[in-house]
């Protein structure tokens, strides 16, 4: 995983009139911790960021206040719920050969068995722990020829080396589902059963 260069400002205003003040100058409010140190209040630019973000577990290198670097991964976005503008942000610090708890996305290809079925993500994402500067994207799951009644399991997606499950082996995370029969309206059968006789 390659990662991004993001330059960061420490801040010293709090407070919900400061986060504003830091949005309307297209910057976004975060808060950088982890390895048992004091929290560190950030600002970071907010076009680069949301760029950063379109990455699952994107690996940030943070240059904060031209002095030091550190790496990241982020750990909490809240956007805002109408317009999608970053508002905060949480980063974990994280460390070259460090291992991280993470979820990555799930993403299937293939047809499931004829016959309408319906394929149900019981797990969107996939929580693994992996090297920080290793973490995969995604993972791919072939659902060919699946049919109702059929699962995989978390054993059964094939990771990248040197990443690891961090669920059970035997989790569901898809499952397929007989389509649904539409009910006959009421009175319908009795209509039949009439005709019949």
């Amino acid at each position: 995983m390659s990662e991004v260069k993001i330059s960061a400002a420490t801040r010293d205003e709090f407070g919900k009139g400061a986060a504003r003040r830091i949005r309307r100058e297209d910057k976004v409010p975060g808060v950088l911790y982890g390895r048992g140190s004091d929290p560190l209040h950030l600002t970071l630019p907010g076009h680069e960021l949301l760029l950063a973000l379109r990455t699952p577990n994107v690996l940030i290198a943070l240059d904060i206040d031209g002095k030091s670097n550190e790496l990241a991964i982020p750990k909490s976005v809240q956007r805002d719920p109408l317009k999608g503008f970053l508002v905060h942000v949480d980063l974990q610090l994280v460390q070259r050969g460090e291992k991280v708890q993470v979820e990555i996305p799930v993403h299937t290809e293939g047809e499931l068995a004829p016959g309408g079925n319906l394929l149900e993500h019981v797990l969107s994402a996939l929580p693994v722990e992996a090297e920080a500067t290793h973490i995969p994207e995604s993972v791919t799951v072939s659902v060919e020829g699946l049919a109702a009644g059929a699962s995989v399991l978390a054993k059964d997606i094939t990771l990248p080396s040197g990443v690891t499950l961090s669920v059970e082996d035997d989790t569901v995370v898809l499952q397929v589902l007989a389509a649904q029969a539409e009910e006959a309206p009421e009175g319908a059968e009795g209509d039949e059963a009439a005709a019949e006789a």
